[in-house]
């Protein structure tokens, strides 16, 4: 028998042997042990609150308010149990006219520590800001019952004290916050404050400007700047300042709506009729902004735009954009008085005196002791009856 031909070995199968051996090696050895398990959430690298509190601060100190607002809300996501963030952050929302989320934040710090005085006097002050004044006495009185020389809750008992007439009081409150802290923001701007409604401009100026040296990105320091500045009839000045607390915070009508009255004083209505529309823009629900461009339009005899707004502003109604407008009653407060006064003189220029007849009476039965009301009601009913298309009615105090 033949005997089989042994078969020879192929040297480069044997090559490819080897190196699918050391290349199995390689990756149970290297590779394996280096590669994340699948499926297993890769840990990432967190930042502790404190790194987002120095970032707050530092943006705070260069007047970015918002950019620190949302450095604070990275504290207390990162830490939600540290009442300190929530004073901090309601502080800084308070400074930029945010007041309702300061409250908000100042109740969130008094729920994880209600003996902090600072979170007390940052409620006290957002509820001041807020209107709640018996509330916000409340608040401060707890505040300073719970550190007596803290130089903030002095500063703010003495803008609530303003507010509620206290002058006496508030000037004393004023000056300990100032005593206790002279380089504080709050002391003195508390200080300025006090002397603005006591009628010491020259005095609160001198206070707000050193408030604006400490930071001057608030932009309420800018509002009251302007205050002081009409008030001393440097009107180019107040309108300056009020463009800036614009600028500050964009979505407040408030400094539009202060430029407007200037404009208004000086008799620029179609300046006056400009920033008014602009403050109208920002909140058309407003029924009181809605009524001061048709005061502004009536001045400078846009008739039929005047007639527009003034009726929201007293009947309410629709926009043209679908906002709802409440309207506001009439009563001895002058805004109200000047619009009712010209919403009925601006219907009877235009012979609509079926339409402007009640309101002067409404006007004599409501409000019956004001001067000015008085005189537009009877100009308007005289108007009517006489069919007498030009009077010049007086509007009474210009001033905000």
């Amino acid at each position: 028998m033949r005997k089989k031909r042994r078969k020879r070995s192929n040297p480069w199968r044997i090559f490819m042997l080897i190196l699918f051996i050391a290349a199995a090696v390689y990756i149970n050895q290297i590779v394996i042990p280096s590669t994340p398990p699948l499926f297993i959430p890769t840990p990432t690298v967190t930042i502790s609150p404190e790194s987002f509190i120095n970032e707050a601060e530092a943006y705070y100190s260069e007047g970015k308010l918002g950019l620190a607002i949302e450095s604070y809300q990275e504290a207390i996501l990162a830490d939600p149990s540290n009442s300190t963030n929530y004073v901090s952050l309601s502080r800084v929302q308070i400074l930029a006219g945010h007041y309702e989320d300061g409250l908000e934040n100042a109740e969130l710090a008094l729920l994880r520590n209600p003996d902090n005085p600072i979170a007390h006097a940052m409620r006290a002050w957002a509820l001041d800001f807020s209107g709640d004044y018996l509330e916000a006495e409340a608040a401060i009185k707890r505040a300073l019952e719970l550190d007596k020389n803290n130089p903030i809750a002095h500063a703010v008992y003495a803008e609530i004290l303003t507010d509620t007439g206290d002058f006496e009081k508030a000037a004393d409150e004023s000056r300990v916050a100032i005593e206790l802290d002279p380089a504080s923001l709050e002391a003195r701007r508390a200080r300025g404050y006090v002397l603005y409604w006591t009628s010491n401009y020259e005095l609160a100026l001198n206070e707000y400007q050193a408030a604006l040296a400490i930071n001057n990105k608030i932009p309420n320091l800018y509002m009251m700047t302007g205050y002081i500045y009409a008030a001393l009839g440097d009107y180019d000045l107040a309108v300056e300042n009020f463009n800036q607390a614009n600028a500050l915070n964009p979505v407040d009508p408030s400094p539009e709506y202060e430029a407007s009255r200037v404009y208004f004083t000086i008799g620029e209505f179609a300046q006056a009729s400009q920033y008014a529309q602009q403050a109208v823009d920002d909140d058309p629900t407003n029924a009181s902004l809605q009524g001061n461009l048709g005061v502004m339009f009536a001045k400078n005899n846009e008739l039929e735009k005047a007639i527009e707004h003034l009726s929201l502003a007293v009947k309410g109604g629709i926009t043209e954009n679908g906002e709802v407008v409440e309207g506001v009653p009439i009563s001895y407060k002058i805004r109200a008085i000047e619009i009712y006064s010209l919403y009925g003189l601006t219907l009877a220029r235009l012979s609509r005196c079926g339409e402007a007849i009640p309101i002067f009476q409404s006007m004599l039965a409501v409000v019956p002791n004001n001067e000015v009301a008085v005189y537009n009601a009877t100009v308007g009913l005289d108007l009517c009856q006489a069919g007498i298309e030009e009077t010049e009615p007086i509007e009474g105090p210009a001033d905000s």
